[in-house]
């Protein structure tokens, strides 16, 4: 039986489209799951899983909004404990987002000389 019509014209496997619940599923496990991994989940490839992102655009729009909720998330987190006086937390979030670094040039690399007055005299 001859082919009918030109390589490429039908035949082949439909693109995988997203439900709504798998679109929901992306938000929830992208604050855990790189996409690599979201590929895996979802038992398809990463080339799979991109080519998908760009035919339905809300599946970026979950995955980002899901990355970025959990650093808000995590965010949110940081500023409570520095704020209750842990100095990891303090440390971080200055480094992080005040600027902070720490150089050969510290102050406290610096020898400190204490003096010690007797108060009696």
């Amino acid at each position: 039986m001859a082919k009918i019509g030109n390589q490429g014209d039908g035949g082949g496997v439909d693109p995988i489209v997203f439900s709504k619940e798998q679109v929901i599923e992306v938000e929830a496990l992208a604050a855990v799951l790189s996409k690599a991994q979201l590929a895996n989940y979802f038992c398809i490839a990463e080339s799979t899983f991109r080519a998908i992102e760009k035919r339905q655009p809300e599946v970026d729009s979950a995955y980002r909004r899901g990355r970025a909720n959990q650093i808000a998330n995590m965010g949110q987190n940081l500023v409570e404990l520095a704020q209750t006086g842990n100095v990891t937390a303090n440390i971080f979030y200055l480094k992080t987002q005040g600027g902070w670094r720490e150089t050969d040039n510290d102050v406290s690399s610096q020898p400190i000389n204490i003096s010690i007055v007797n108060p009696t005299e």
